[in-house]
């Protein structure tokens, strides 16, 4: 009787045993089935999937924020007092203060194309582009042809420096939400630190997640 009941059991053990490799074996074969599909589409589409910070946020809020300080009289009052010549700025902290993971770099780089792109203000190295230009600079005067090096002590310095930061709000319920972001950024004379722009751009977005219907 012991012996049919270990038997038994085994069986069972086994059975189920077989029942987990078959499982594991058709989801692996979903799995493999499944198919992903890529399309390219045009990288200025106004795109949103998730509602949440995109680059379409990016490009359009670097450019409404250029255009903002370029309207204001602090670029074309420093160029009346210097003989016309165009005011430096360096881009200075951008601020996540989201809880979204935002690629500032991104937001940055659109900031500086629209400042270069404008031909009214002229824009220097970051910080960390520097360390990498200040670099070259010293191994050219050991190795590089005299006629050929960048000079020392010849960099543009800047007079006006641009920072500002991102804040967010969500309010949400059941399967509605509606995502606020708000985006402030100021430009501050290095030499007085007197502010001589301030600029902001907010973006509300309705967010409607629907039940999927079989």
């Amino acid at each position: 009787m012991a012996c049919l009941s270990t038997r038994i059991l085994l069986v069972m053990r086994f059975s189920l045993s077989v029942r987990v490799l078959l499982l594991g074996v058709a989801a692996v074969s979903a799995a493999g089935c499944s198919i992903k599909r890529v399309s390219r589409i045009d990288p200025a589409a106004v795109t949103d999937l998730s509602g949440n910070w995109n680059d379409v946020d990016s490009r359009l809020v670097a450019s409404e924020l250029i255009n903002q300080s370029l309207a204001a009289p602090w670029a074309r009052q420093y160029a009346d007092a210097h003989g016309g010549v165009a005011p430096t700025v360096i881009i200075g902290d951008m601020r996540n203060r989201t809880y979204e993971h935002v690629a500032v770099g991104t937001f940055v780089k659109d900031l500086e194309r629209a400042y270069v792109n404008s031909g009214v203000v002229r824009i220097v190295a970051s910080r960390e582009e520097r360390a990498g230009v200040r670099e070259e600079r010293v191994d050219q005067q050991t190795n590089a042809a005299p006629e050929s090096r960048a000079r020392m002590a010849r960099e543009q310095g800047a007079q006006f420096m641009l920072q500002g930061e991102l804040n967010e709000i969500v309010d949400g319920a059941g399967r509605e939400q509606v995502r606020f972001y708000q985006i402030d950024a100021s430009l501050i004379d290095l030499e007085s630190n007197a502010k001589v722009w301030v600029g902001q751009h907010k973006i509300k977005k309705y967010v409607q997640r629907r039940r999927l219907t079989p």
